[in-house]
């Protein structure tokens, strides 16, 4: 193939030269006939003008109000008018400002490649369906299972634009021009179709044909060892052996883990500063370069001894960053300003009164934390995930926290507006959701679940910084005591200093600021430490896509996906697939052990979107059909795809493969899931009719003896909506409505309102439950034919299981029957034992409670009674200290005083001592528990010694803590065994410090 002729120099625009070469009659970017292209109103609205106005002319700044804190410093006003002139003047010749939009980059992305015969393919959830990420990080992850050979392919060539989100290197972003939490990565796959030529011919392709780059102005990379692609992109594509760089395995060889797939990649460039020449270039310097097309060819398997061995299927993974060819083509010095991100920092930068393009350095990175960061924020929370403190939900709450941070600290106060409360993240989200259009529709529907979601944990957050402030007044507190006592430098532990910044949410910077105001340091070395220990975490946790060729795939290379017929039959004639016990396969299996089965088809529905799998038994004939073994199944499992994996014990006889057995369902348990998984539907359109049409199904579970619905809601349900609710369903079942299934496009059901069920993965057909009238899912489980097979439906619990997520268990059909049952059992035996009627067991029982709480009053009265007899008899033991002031002081021990009785002996023995006096006391109310206490009278605390301050060193001594006002402290421990050497401790203390304060 001939060499690609590089194309002209490009054209000069009023003396400076464009990134993008154009021709000058005509637009920049010819406009495809269905792709939402150009964007004008970007350029007034979303700051862009503003910005690159400043750039050449900082005079010249449109103004939102009259007061802008960008600078500290004078700012140069205009009228708005004066822009508003330039403005109109670029807008007239639109062949040489015309804007190339992200969402045009990435609608072209996907034309060029679905022109090439590429399946189009909508971007999956950012929750994988995968046990090793906890994010979706990567564009091939929704592919991994279809590189390891787990399931086949649905289409040879595929292209998406996957949303992706990275928090290994958080710290990064805003400080560089490229580093985000959230990102789209445009991809184009080959799985076993074409290879290095073709992806290596298109990428260059789309890149100086379809979005123009100049030629000149890329740079290749390639695996050192990596001849064939080195000779392809001189050769056939024609780039000069001086743009393309030959590099190690560090940085040009793609691994996805220990073993597994792997393979040589190749990566492109652009080149910022061309005028840099080509000597002694370095692809790594981010200040010149940027990679945005990465290409992996990947054609290796890794085994476990290091050896890598060729791919049977080889493949093709690519990822071209949204962004960052946003940022080249729409000429602008860092992605945060493009129009996939700077409308949001716009947003922020008004709710500041700040202008962007004149702020100092530190203020923009705080407001592209705030852009990025609640883009991530957004998309994470409308695909489910909501903020906790463990997994994913720390991911969420850990970025929410990093935004309100830094709009904190740039001055941003919320408006009390529609119910906001003071929550400002709601509304800059606001302009996330608006952008959200071409990039994930649901977003929208979503958004009043995302704005009271993000408005709750805001709020939250801000009475936890709050709380970090006095916590840090404390610690700084310490810190000088502790100096003073050893007469060293003050100096705030790196430890205390993270605590602060992990858990409360405090800059350290501003922890540093606030110590150093006091005189104290802040040991940032230590500080440093624990913030690496996190990091290493982080990123053993996110940033690695685990593809290995597991053990299991060399067993079911030679078997096909199970056939499921359990839809229209409940037993079935198969033959045995394949025998495993512990995990490995064997040919036969006698009486007594636990094995997995696989068979060529089944009746036994597998475990999947929340319903259980069937229990039942294979049997084995022998002649004149007498059974010769049987299995008896106890749960069933998807693997690898669609194979059925049935796990059971062998009751009798022996099982061996290419048998062929009767598999049978227990049908009275399929029966009761059934009843129980449309009882799961009636119950979500129940709670979107009565309660809020935002809920959405957050987990699920449909058992034999319950069902679970687990939903995202921010209250609990009153007993009057529950009430509602069970009526509601019940009525829907007393109709005797026939159930509708049937199969169609996704696309199609979609359109027809079904909605998808939690936990389910939806291939290009899929399988849709309608109670008409009443509901239409996406589900793949049993239902019952008609309403009316349900029988009943009742509510048994409805409870908060994590912060804006609510479940309920109910049951129905023949597990009704037994919840009465059992609770008709309890309440005879409760009638028998109190030996009153069952409507008088209410009134019985809290009589019961009242007499109980009268006699614990009573007995808590003479514990109290018998602690400060205990006080005075030994108030005489009091001894005094000081020599200007004679302090009464008593350190005692009271044995077996409870907490409120020792807090009452002190109380008596600081009356009877008189003011000036010391009380510390101790006692074991119980095994392993300590309680402690410290009075001091208002002389005391004059001499500057505080009760709650004294009393923490020495709870600590016995495996405790505590604190409290200045004149009186409770403390507690758990090691009973180290009181006399606390108490002794207490008293050295005490005596030392008010001989030093009286001498």
């Amino acid at each position: 193939m001939a060499a690609l002729k590089l194309p002209h120099s490009p054209r000069l625009i009023q003396g400076r030269q464009s990134l993008v070469p154009f021709p000058a009659s005509t637009m920049l970017f010819p406009k495809p006939p269905s792709s939402p292209l150009y964007n004008y109103s970007f350029a007034t609205s979303s700051g862009f003008l503003t910005r690159t106005l400043a750039l050449f002319s900082p005079g010249i700044v449109a103004c939102k109000s009259s007061s802008l804190r960008g600078v500290r410093g004078n700012q140069s006003r205009i009228r708005s008018a004066s822009v508003q002139h330039v403005a109109e003047e670029l807008m007239e010749d639109q062949s040489k400002y015309s804007l190339f939009s992200g969402d045009s980059i990435r609608q072209r992305f996907l034309d060029f490649y679905a022109s090439r015969d590429h399946k189009i393919l909508p971007s999956a959830s950012l929750v994988p369906d995968d046990p090793t990420v906890l994010l979706t990080i990567a564009g091939m992850l929704p592919f991994k299972p279809i590189f390891l050979g787990k399931i086949p392919r649905q289409v040879p060539r595929a292209t998406t634009a996957q949303r992706c989100i990275r928090t290994n290197d958080v710290e990064n972003v805003g400080r560089t021009a490229r580093h985000h939490t959230f990102f789209e990565m445009l991809g184009n796959f080959s799985f076993g179709d074409y290879f290095k030529k073709e992806a290596i011919q298109w990428s260059w392709e789309l890149s100086t044909k379809e979005f123009q780059l100049p030629p000149e102005r890329l740079w290749i990379s390639v695996y050192e060892d990596d001849d064939e692609a080195f000779e392809i992109w001189h050769k056939e594509v024609g780039v000069p052996v001086d743009h393309i760089k030959r590099m190690g395995a560090d940085d040009n060889f793609w691994m996805s883990g220990a073993t597994g797939p792997c393979g040589p990649c190749s990566e492109i460039y652009y080149d910022f500063h061309p005028e840099r020449g080509t000597a002694d270039v370095d692809l790594g310097d981010d200040t010149r370069f940027i990679e945005f097309y990465n290409l992996v060819f990947m054609e290796y398997n890794k085994k476990d001894d290091g050896t890598l061995e060729p791919l049977k299927q080889k493949n093709i993974d690519t990822g071209l960053g949204l962004e960052r060819m946003a940022r080249i083509l729409q000429k602008v010095p860092n992605n945060y300003e493009t129009d996939l991100i700077y409308p949001i920092i716009e947003k922020a930068s008004a709710l500041a009164n700040i202008s962007y393009p004149l702020a100092d350095e530190q203020t923009k990175l705080k407001l592209k934390v705030v852009g990025d960061h609640l883009r991530a924020i957004v998309y994470i929370i409308s695909d489910g995930v909501l903020p906790s403190n463990i997994g994913r939900g720390y991911v969420v709450r850990r970025l929410i926290r990093r935004v309100v941070r830094a709009g904190r600290s740039l001055g941003i106060k919320g408006e009390r507006r529609d119910n906001l409360e003071g929550a400002v993240l709601p509304i800059i989200a606001e302009k996330v959701i608006e952008l959200s259009t071409h990039i994930d529709p649901d977003v929208k529907i979503k958004a009043p679940r995302i704005l009271e979601e993000l408005k709750k944990e805001e709020l939250n957050f801000v009475q936890t910084l709050e709380r970090g402030e006095t916590l840090l007044e404390k610690m700084l507190a310490d810190a000088s005591s502790n100096a003073e006592k050893s007469g060293t430098v003050p100096c705030l532990s790196g430890k205390d200093a993270f605590l602060l910044y992990d858990t409360f949410g405090f800059p350290v910077e501003l922890t540093t600021e606030i110590a150093e105001e006091q005189g104290i340091t802040v040991d940032m070395n230590g500080f440093d430490i624990e913030m690496e220990n996190q990091r290493r975490l982080s990123r053993a946790a996110h940033n690695v896509v685990k593809l290995a060729v597991e053990d299991g795939t060399n067993l079911t290379n030679n078997i096909n996906k199970t056939e499921f017929v359990g839809y229209d039959t409940l037993s079935t004639q198969a033959v045995v697939e394949s025998l495993m016990v512990n995990g490995s396969p064997v040919i036969q299996v006698s009486e007594g052990n636990d094995i997995e089965v696989l068979l060529n088809k089944t009746p036994f529905y597998a475990e999947s979107g929340g319903q259980i799998g069937d229990h039942g038994f294979l049997y084995v004939t022998g002649g004149e059909k007498q059974q010769t073994a049987v299995v008896e199944i106890k749960d069933v499992q998807k693997s690898l795809g669609d194979l059925f994996i049935h796990k059971g014990t062998i009751k009798e006889g022996v099982l061996e493969v290419g048998r062929e057995v009767e598999a049978a369902v227990d049908a009275k348990l399929r029966q009761r899931a059934k009843v129980h998984h449309t009882a799961t539907h009636l119950l979500q359109a129940a709670l979107k009719k009565l309660i809020s049409q935002e809920i959405s199904q957050a987990g699920s579970l449909v058992a034999f003896d319950r069902l679970r619905f687990d939903f995202n809601y921010g209250h609990a349900l009153t007993d009057t909506q529950i009430e509602e609710i069970e009526q509601l369903i019940n009525g829907w079942i007393e109709a005797s409505t026939s159930l509708k299934t049937k199969v169609m496009p996704l696309n199609d059901a979609k359109e027809a309102g079904a909605i998808a069920m939690f936990g389910e993965k939806y291939g290009e057909q899929v399988r849709v439950v309608e109670v008409p009238g009443v509901s239409m899912e996406l589900c793949g489980g049993t239902h019952v034919s008609n309403t009316s097979e349900i029988r009943v439906f009742k509510i048994i619990s409805e409870q908060g299981i994590a912060s804006g997520v609510r479940r309920i268990e109910a049951v129905a059909g023949e597990a009704f029957i037994e919840y009465i049952n059992v609770r008709e059992s309890q309440m005879k035996n409760l009638c028998s034992m109190l030996k009153v009627k069952a409507e008088e067991v209410t009134t019985r029982v809290e009589k019961l409670l009242e007499e109980l709480r009268m006699s614990r009053t009573e007995v808590a009265n003479l514990r109290t009674k018998a602690a400060e007899y205990k006080a005075l008899m030994i108030a005489n033991k009091a001894f005094e200290v000081g020599t200007s002031q004679k302090i009464r002081v008593l350190v005692e021990s009271l044995d077996d005083v409870d907490a409120d009785s020792l807090k009452a002996a002190a109380e008596n023995l600081i009356d009877t001592l008189q003011d000036p006096a010391a009380v510390i006391l101790g006692s074991c109310p119980e095994e392993g528990k300590v309680s402690l206490v410290a009075a001091f009278t208002p002389a005391v605390v004059d001499l500057g010694i505080q009760a709650g301050k004294f009393i923490g060193p020495i709870a600590k001594l016995c495996g405790g803590g505590g604190g409290g006002r200045p004149n009186f402290a409770q403390a507690g421990g758990r090691k009973p065994e180290n009181l006399p050497s606390a108490l002794e401790k207490a008293r050295e203390d005490i005596i030392s410090i008010l001989s030093q304060k009286t001498s």
